[in-house]
């Protein structure tokens, strides 16, 4: 999981500033939440940029198995960069 943390600093690096991806990240998550899936694979989890199959919010189980960080996390250490 820690790749997608180096991988959202090197954006940010590359793009000059991390505001930018922190909302793409908001927005991503936000559609998320409003967009179902239908006919879920939890083999293609790693193609998403956020967590697809955990709904609402992680809760410990579904933090141990997730293969992406909690968004909010991503955005954090994006902006204490």
């Amino acid at each position: 999981r820690s790749r997608e943390f180096v991988a959202d600093a090197d954006g940010a690096s590359i793009a000059g500033s991390p505001h930018g991806l922190a909302s793409a990240l908001q927005k991503l998550e936000y559609y998320s939440k409003q967009i179902p899936l239908h006919q879920p694979n939890p083999a293609m989890n790693n193609l998403f940029i956020i967590e697809p199959f955990l709904g609402r919010g992680f809760n410990a189980l579904g933090r141990l198995f997730a293969t992406h960080p909690p968004t909010q996390e991503r955005i954090r250490a994006l902006m204490e960069g």
